[in-house]
């Protein structure tokens, strides 16, 4: 039943009254200690995130913005590109730019791998990342950088790995997609039967030509169609750069279709098989490895790790002394 922290007033005339002003005495006692626990938790709890973070700005300052310290040994560079790609993800082209760029001006540096596990993402940043690896051969003719795919390097990762020198694959790592696709509902017909009217005022004949509450038009169906034709064929003619004549350009190789690294292999698609440490120890001849990737400062990591559970914490707290009660 739902109750509240409101008592009922005592009856003068009570027999009980004595032991009923024991009990509130009582459970209003034991109702602050909880109190004080709870709170002192939360306060130990607010110091530590405090300390924690003035250690975070301290090490944050001298890191920088997560680059490896310079290392006065022979390695091989890594340059870590993870996840989808995209502006705002860590695997953007202006951090795994940076982190390349760091990686090459090494002169410790005897070779650069770049570890990709992903599925693609932004013809844009994967553009970018091309570029600038084809950039950076140019300026370093004496390093050879060489793409390691783990789980997938699909579409953009795989668009971005055929800028190396090279490209290695575990035999089951999934390669290729070389397509580019944009996807999208329509609610038309759903509106039609609820009886929904769409107002939807533009300025532009075709304005609202990918508006999905809006009918498709065969011009704009057929506009956008040559949209993405021509950007897989940009896509298309990076690979074909990248690769030479170790790849043969056909429909079924540029189709969109995907494979693991065994038939990847036999296609051309990649140069070997193997993996970030393989690469290193038996194609550069170096044991030593030294990653470059940009990281978070460690107090934004504290900040994105702790905030949510700080939040929890107070939320329980306040929760637990709630005006109601289920009992």
């Amino acid at each position: 039943m739902w109750s509240s922290n409101k008592k009922s007033p005592i009856d003068a005339s009570d027999p009980n009254r004595d032991w009923r002003l024991l009990e509130d005495l009582l459970r209003d006692t034991f109702s602050e200690q909880k109190k004080t626990r709870r709170w002192g938790v939360v306060f130990k709890l607010l110091t530590f995130v405090y300390l924690f973070i003035l250690l975070a700005m301290f090490f944050s300052a001298r890191s920088g913005t997560g680059m490896a310290v310079p290392y006065a040994k022979p390695h091989v560079a890594v340059v870590r590109l993870e996840g989808v790609i995209a502006a705002d993800k860590e695997a953007s082209g202006g951090r795994i730019n940076e982190a390349l760029r760091n990686a090459f001006k090494s002169e410790h540096s005897k070779a650069v791998v770049l570890a990709i596990n992903s599925p693609g993402g932004s013809p844009v940043q994967s553009g970018y990342i091309y570029d600038e690896i084809r950039r950076l051969r140019t300026l370093h003719p004496d390093k050879k950088v060489y793409a390691v795919i783990a789980d997938i390097g699909a579409s953009g990762g795989y668009y971005v790995a055929s800028a190396a020198d090279e490209i290695y694959a575990d035999k089951s790592s999934l390669v290729g997609s070389i397509g580019v696709t944009a996807s999208g509902f329509g609610f038309v017909d759903a509106m039609e039967k609820l009886g929904i009217e769409r107002r939807h005022f533009t300025s532009g004949a075709h304005k609202a030509f990918l508006d999905p509450f809006s009918p498709v038009k065969e011009d704009e169906r057929l506009f956008w169609q040559e949209v993405l034709h021509n950007t897989h064929q940009q896509f298309i003619a990076a690979v074909k750069a990248g690769r030479g004549d170790r790849l043969e350009i056909t429909d079924e190789i540029t189709s969109g279709l995907i494979w693991n690294g065994e038939q990847a292999l036999s296609l051309g698609l990649i140069d070997g098989l193997g993996s970030v440490r393989s690469v290193a120890r038996e194609i550069v001849g170096q044991e030593e490895l030294r990653d470059y990737t940009i990281k978070n400062s460690p107090l934004k990591m504290l900040l994105e790790d702790l905030g949510v559970s700080i939040g929890r914490g107070l939320a329980m707290v306040l929760k637990e002394d709630s005006f109601l009660r289920l009992n």
